[in-house]
C-alpha cells in the first residue's frame, strides 16, 4: 500500500486523496499502483497515513495548530504546501496545485460521503476546472466524470448509469440504454437522468449539444 510505481511524469492522472468518506483498501490500493504523483489534503493526513500512504504533496491551510514536517520526517522526499484562502476549499487548493505543475487529469478519492454540502460541492469541481483539467471522482459505489460532447463506451447488460446535467442540458440523443433520450432536455433540480441502465452488451452511445452534463458509472 505504501509506495507507487514510477512512471513518465504527468503521463498517468495524479491522485488527490481529499478528507470525506474513506474508500475500500481494494480500491485505493488499485489506485496507488500507477500515479505518479500522490497529494493528500492535510485534513485526511492522519487516516493516510495510518494507512501506509505514501505522500508526494501534503496540502491545505494547517490550521489545526500541528506540525507536518515533524510528523512526516520519514516520509522524504515530500512537498508540504501551506496556502491559506478561505475563499477556496483545500480540495480547489489542490486541483489549482495540479493544473499549474501541468498535470493533464486527476483522480479523487474520499472526496463523496460525510456531509452533503461537501459532496455536492466537489463534484461542481468537475465542472469549474473542465477547461483545464480531466477530473473523476471515485468512491466505493461511483465513477463520476464529466462527458464529452460524443461519448460511445461499452458496458455490460444492467450495468447502471445515471446522467446528471450541471444546470441545463440540451439535445441529448441516447442509444444502448433502457430509457433513451431524443434530442432531450435535463435540468438539475427538475429532470435528471437518474437510474438508468445498459440494455444489452453492446457500446451505449451519448451526444448533446450544449451544457455540462456528467456520467456516473454506479453499482452497489
Amino acid at each position: 500500500m505504501s509506495s507507487h510505481h514510477v512512471v513518465t511524469d504527468k503521463q498517468e492522472p495524479a491522485l488527490i486523496i481529499a478528507n470525506g468518506e474513506v474508500c475500500s483498501t481494494e480500491l485505493l490500493g488499485q489506485l496507488l499502483e500507477w500515479n505518479p504523483l500522490v497529494m493528500v489534503l492535510d485534513g485526511a493526513m492522519d487516516r493516510a497515513l495510518d494507512l501506509g500512504i505514501k505522500i508526494d504533496v501534503l496540502l491545505g491551510d494547517f490550521d489545526r495548530n500541528r506540525n507536518p514536517e515533524e510528523i512526516l520526517q520519514y516520509q522524504q522526499p515530500i512537498e508540504i504546501v501551506k496556502i491559506v484562502d478561505q475563499n477556496k476549499t483545500d480540495l480547489e487548493k489542490g486541483i489549482e496545485y495540479l493544473i499549474e505543475k501541468g498535470f493533464a487529469a486527476v483522480n479523487i478519492i474520499w472526496a463523496t460521503g460525510k456531509r452533503a454540502d461537501h459532496t455536492i460541492a466537489n463534484i461542481t469541481n468537475i465542472v469549474r476546472y473542465k477547461n483545464k483539467i480531466n477530473i473523476v471522482i471515485i468512491d466505493d459505489y461511483s465513477k463520476i466524470f464529466l462527458l464529452p460532447k460524443n461519448f460511445e463506451k461499452r458496458y455490460v447488460k444492467g450495468f447502471a448509469i445515471s446522467l446528471i446535467p450541471v444546470g441545463e442540458v440540451n439535445g441529448i440523443i441516447t442509444s444502448g440504454l433502457k430509457y433513451n433520450l431524443n434530442n432531450e432536455k435535463l435540468k438539475l433540480g427538475y429532470r435528471i437522468g437518474n437510474s438508468n441502465e445498459a440494455l444489452s452488451d453492446e457500446n451505449v452511445k451519448i451526444s448533446y449539444e450544449e451544457g455540462d452534463l456528467l456520467m456516473m458509472e454506479c453499482h452497489d
